[in-house]
């Protein structure tokens, strides 16, 4: 028998086991944050040689360019300062290094600066913007999207050349000159205009600031500081005197301008320039997310060289440990990494003391070659940019599978020995060693202040596929929908162009992904175009003609404005078989909702709604018959109306005209889908019964006209509907309104009857108002959340009522006010309407009602005779150029997205440019005075 003490002893392990087990998953949580590996989703750069993306800076590397040239004359006077002999003082030895295009160009409108603030802004805060937007939408991420996020900005910068060249006296200096020149601001920037909440800091550790800063970046997404991060640096190189004083130090400066890592005629470094950023995630996330992963940074370790020989000299035994202390971080073993992006200035002394400690660390006697290379031999040494871009060297090698040469390598340093290990330098564009899932690098970094940094980059594992995925349907949409936009018109139209050279270079590109691609990672500005296309090829077509000015209606351009939208469902009428067969057959959301309507309705109709919709028999006429007809309105008008909704597109208001408005209801919320389709069969089932005794028809004349022609028989027919100034519905019996017609026709006026086998609206309906109401007592009714117009009154229905049962008995009796209902919207402002219905039988009616100067866009789901995706998307792109805030991802469904070219979309139009070559020449005069 347990003793009470044994009971409560054994009572007391288990809480304490459950403790330390929790503790324990606490533990591994805490160290798989730690240690968690970060992806990078996305880059933006700017390098010597013409690089402006990750394509052109690749082409710069894997075709072995030397980038270096003459110091360009609207940066200084160089004949006033070079000096062949070494160590002249007030002298550079060197004429060359690498440099940007148009450094002195800027779109400060794009970026909603001022012309006169962006003249004080160092062109590294004005490439930093840009850059980082770019960055953005090469990850896919619409940067105006990011705001509020807890985004990260980590970025290295560590030259004062704009601020040295142009505020040099006291009356330069203007209030715009302490933000313009702060380093500080130069992340800040980037953060106030995108709204970012996450951490936002710039330092200077000389040349590995930018290595430093990926590194920060990594390590506060692990510690879960910010959710996504920017990290980089930027160099612009204005003023002669860093180079006059580097010039000093013996042997630091190349003098022929040719950066030789490694080489025995290494003779210093080249300054350059440049700007590069990194989009960063943590790896699950990222996968999550489903974004394209380029590669994946697994760890990484920064230290200080400490004392060494001088205080700009390496140290090689710290070196040695921040080697170690990044592989220990990452989990990786040096046999595993094939390839390392050295520091490699080509100085005598940096060089041989780098590759002893790679020797110590990642050498081995045998196995495959580890090989070695650096950036700098193609751009020379961007200095604070340095380590930025021998990172994205590496990204874009691992994604290629390859290893670009090393520029200027022709015989091994006499002061380096490879003896021992397994290290090479590629001559040529190198395949990497190893099977793809398997590519490891090592980057590096040393600033001359003695700060180190070591990074470990591993190539992007597969893209998983969704847990029970289905294969791609051929069936799926047929059409797709690229928006671009910009700030100016020019912007858009150099975009266009830059769309359509791209499409018509690889015509079998999945127009699905580009469009992807384009839309949701690129935020939407006020000018804008959008095209609807089936291929690649047919859109350039479309593109090309837009750029070259031809008159075409595809694809619409325009400038967003109000883009409040009415939804119109029509009665009655349009209805015919197969009507949204298409969009059943290919749009998700469109199927499952009116799936969910079928399924609704099959105890309620002998036929089921899809037999009735889409019948097998091209003779069944059920689709005409006003007991299948209404539900089956009801159910497709509601669906469309979801779709709409699904892709962003909501209404401010909705009408609707007779039945429609029982659809109208629904959307806006004032009865449930079950009871509204519930509604809509009784209601069908009721009017059916009359079908063999009523009539309507159209007259187009006034209402009073009408009025008074009937006079005399208001117990057998009425005015059923007033849809406008003249255009006036009578219903009845069917002789009757035929004379009625007969009589209209004889003056020379319009009138033509409709096909609908009921009377609505007439005194024929009485007999069934007080059934209507028994029904209709049963379902629940709520204030509509949509304002809703009433076809009763033609005013908006009350927001603080509920439609009753009593409401819908005399909506059926009493004429439709459409008119006037038309009348209250455009009273409200709203000039916009998208008929949700199988053909647009209302638009012509509001058409008719709109002022002159007054129009807007009057655009159906689905035209009779015509493809379903045609229309609704033809519909989508014009509200979309009219300012729209279409929901691109929703759109796509499940589109599966690819990387698109980083197009800054506002850097078109020359208007917006501020030019800064005439300060930057400044220097080179006022020297030459002295």
């Amino acid at each position: 028998m347990t003793t009470l003490d044994q009971s409560q002893m054994s009572a007391t392990v288990r809480r304490a086991y459950l403790t330390i087990e929790r503790m324990q998953r606490r533990l591994d949580e805490y160290e798989r944050s730690r240690s968690e590996p970060v992806a990078i989703v996305g880059l933006g750069c700017r390098f010597p040689g013409g690089a402006v993306d990750a394509d052109s800076y690749w082409q710069v590397l894997r075709s072995g360019t030397d980038a270096v040239a003459e110091i360009p004359p609207d940066r200084w006077d160089v004949d006033a300062f070079y000096d062949k002999r070494p160590q002249r003082p007030g002298k550079m030895s060197t004429r060359w290094g690498g440099f940007l295009d148009r450094v002195d160009e800027f779109d400060h409108a794009f970026f909603g600066i001022s012309r006169r603030e962006a003249v004080s802004m160092d062109p590294q805060q004005r490439l930093a913007l840009e850059v980082a937007w770019e960055a953005l939408e090469n990850a896919g991420q619409a940067p105006s999207g990011l705001a509020g996020s807890r985004t990260g900005v980590f970025m290295g910068v560590c030259s004062n050349d704009f601020a040295t060249v142009n505020f040099q006296h006291p009356l330069d200096v203007s209030a715009y000159v302490s933000t313009g020149t702060a380093h500080s601001v130069l992340t800040g920037r980037i953060s106030y205009l995108l709204d970012l909440r996450g951490p936002s800091v710039a330092l200077d550790s000389a040349c590995s600031s930018s290595l430093v800063a990926v590194h920060l970046a990594a390590q506060s997404l692990r510690a879960g500081e910010c959710d996504l991060a920017l990290g980089g640096g930027v160099n612009v190189v204005l003023s002669p005197l860093p180079g006059v004083a580097f010039s000093q130090f013996p042997g630091m400066v190349s003098p022929d301008g040719r950066c030789r890592t490694f080489d025995a005629a290494a003779n210093g470094y080249v300054r350059s320039e440049g700007c590069g950023m990194v989009v960063l995630k943590r790896l699950s996330d990222a996968v999550r997310d489903g974004d394209d992963v380029l590669a994946v940074l697994r760890g990484g370790a920064v230290n200080q060289d400490g004392r060494s020989s001088g205080v700009t000299a390496p140290n090689g035994l710290a070196q040695r440990d921040v080697l170690r202390r990044a592989l220990a971080a990452s989990g990786v073993e040096p046999h595993e990494v094939s390839y390392i992006e050295a520091h490699g200035t080509g100085t005598r002394l940096g060089d041989p003391i780098e590759v002893e400690a790679l020797a110590d660390v990642y050498g081995r006697s045998e196995g495959g070659p580890v090989y070695l290379g650096s950036a700098k031999t193609n751009i020379g040494h961007p200095e604070a940019a340095a380590g930025i871009a021998g990172l994205i060297k590496v990204v874009l090698a691992l994604g290629h599978g390859t290893i670009p040469p090393n520029v200027h390598f022709n015989q091994l340093n006499p002061h380096l020995s490879l003896t021992g290990t397994t290290f090479a330098v590629p001559r040529e564009l190198t395949p990497w060693p190893g099977p793809a899932d398997r590519r490891v690098a090592g980057v590096s970094s040393f600033g001359f202040s003695g700060t180190n940094a070591h990074l470990i980059l591993a190539a992007a594992p597969p893209r998983p596929e969704p847990a029970g995925a289905a294969p791609a349907d051929p069936g799926t949409r047929p059409l797709s929908v690229l928006a671009l936009s910009g700030k100016t018109g020019p912007a858009v139209v150099k975009l266009a162009a830059r769309y359509a050279e791209r499409l018509a270079a690889d015509p079998d590109v999945s127009l699905a992904d580009v469009c992807f691609s384009a839309n949701t990672g690129r935020s939407h500005f006020p000018h804008r175009l959008a095209a609807v296309a089936g291929t690649a090829a047919d859109l350039a077509g479309q593109l090309t003609d837009f750029v070259d000015g031809l008159p075409v209606d595809e694809p619409v351009t325009g400038t967003a404005g109000g883009a409040d939208v009415v939804f119109l469902f029509p009665g009655q009428g349009p209805q015919r078989a197969g009507m949204a067969r298409s969009l059943y057959e290919t749009q998700p959301t469109f199927r499952r909702v009116l799936d969910d309507c079928a399924e609704i309705l099959r105890p309620m109709l002998p036929v089921p709604l899809l037999s009735v919709l889409f019948p097998t028999d091209p003779d069944s006429d059920l689709i005409n018959r006003t007991a299948y007809a209404q539900p089956a309105l009801f159910a497709v008008e509601y669906a469309l109306a979801q779709l709409w909704r699904s892709w962003g597109v909501e209404p401010v208001a909705v009408l609707g005209h007779s039945f429609g408005e029982y659809v109208a209801a629904c959307v806006a919320g004032a009865v449930g889908l079950e009871d509204g389709l519930r509604l809509a069969v009784e209601r069908a089932r009721l009017m059916d019964t009359l079908s063999r005794t009523g009539s309507m028809a159209t007259v187009f004349a006034s209402e009073d006209e009408v009025a008074a022609v009937i006079a005399g028989w208001s117990d057998r027919i009425s005015i059923a509907a007033v849809n406008g100034p003249a255009n006036t519905t009578i219903s009845g019996e069917q002789d009757l309104v035929a004379s009625v017609c007969d009589t209209f026709l004889s003056r020379g006026v319009r009138a033509k009857p409709l096909h609908i086998t009921t009377s609505s609206h007439s005194p024929l309906i009485e007999p069934i108002l007080e059934p209507l109401y028994r029904i209709a007592g049963q379902a629940r009714f709520a204030s509509p959340r949509i304002p809703l117009v009433s076809n009763v009154t033609g005013e908006l229905w009350p927001w603080d009522e509920a439609p009753d049962a009593e409401y819908w008995c005399r909506h059926a009796r009493r004429p439709v006010l459409f008119a006037a209902g038309i009348a209250t919207l455009a009273a409200m402002g709203y000039r916009n309407f998208v008929e949700v219905g199988p053909a647009p039988t209302l638009l012509g009616l509001v058409g008719e009602a709109q002022p002159a100067d007054g129009a807007g866009l009057l655009l159906p789901s689905l035209r009779p005779n015509q493809g379903d995706w045609p229309v609704i998307l033809s519909s989508l792109a014009r509200l979309y150029v009219h300012g729209a805030d279409v929901d691109w991802r929703a759109f796509a469904g499940t589109d599966v997205p690819i990387r698109a070219d980083p197009l800054l979309a506002g850097a078109a139009p020359p208007a917006g440019t501020v030019h800064m070559g005439r300060c930057c020449r400044r220097a080179g005069r006022r020297r030459r005075r002295r």
